[in-house]
């Protein structure tokens, strides 16, 4: 079978401040490894500077509870092929990524309800 590299995307919408916002996804049958993740949104400040949460890949803890979104986000300098965090090709088992988004409160921006968006760098199998 021949592969080929597809990019997956799943929004969170951020309309409470200051709490957790969990939320499951299901990855299509045909993708066999997930190889890298991304964070972004429609207001980036707010994702830097509030945002912190926890991935799983098939119960798999990728990131723990209150890991800084900042660390897995990037900017229009870096070049495309460079933006995504490398997970190293990990198998999605049961095709399910739990995201828990929290947003904290700050004195550096205010809060207005956003969307946290999460990128996933995939690999699907697809008939020869």
């Amino acid at each position: 079978m021949a592969s080929k590299r597809i990019k997956k995307r799943f929004d969170i919408d951020v309309t409470e401040q200051n709490g957790i916002h969990s939320k499951t996804f299901e990855l299509d049958k045909t993708i066999v490894k997930v190889h890298g993740l991304l964070f972004t949104g429609d207001r980036d400040d707010l994702l830097y500077y509030r945002g912190s949460g926890k991935v799983e890949i098939n119960r798999q803890e990728i990131f723990p509870e209150s890991y800084e979104t900042k660390l897995l986000m990037t900017g229009l300098n870096v070049s495309p092929n460079d933006r995504y965090y490398n997970l190293g090709g990990i198998e999605p088992g049961n095709g399910k990524v739990k995201v828990e988004y929290k947003d904290t409160n700050t004195t550096v921006i205010d809060f207005v309800a956003y969307r946290v968006t999460l990128y996933l760098d995939c690999e699907i199998n697809e008939a020869a």
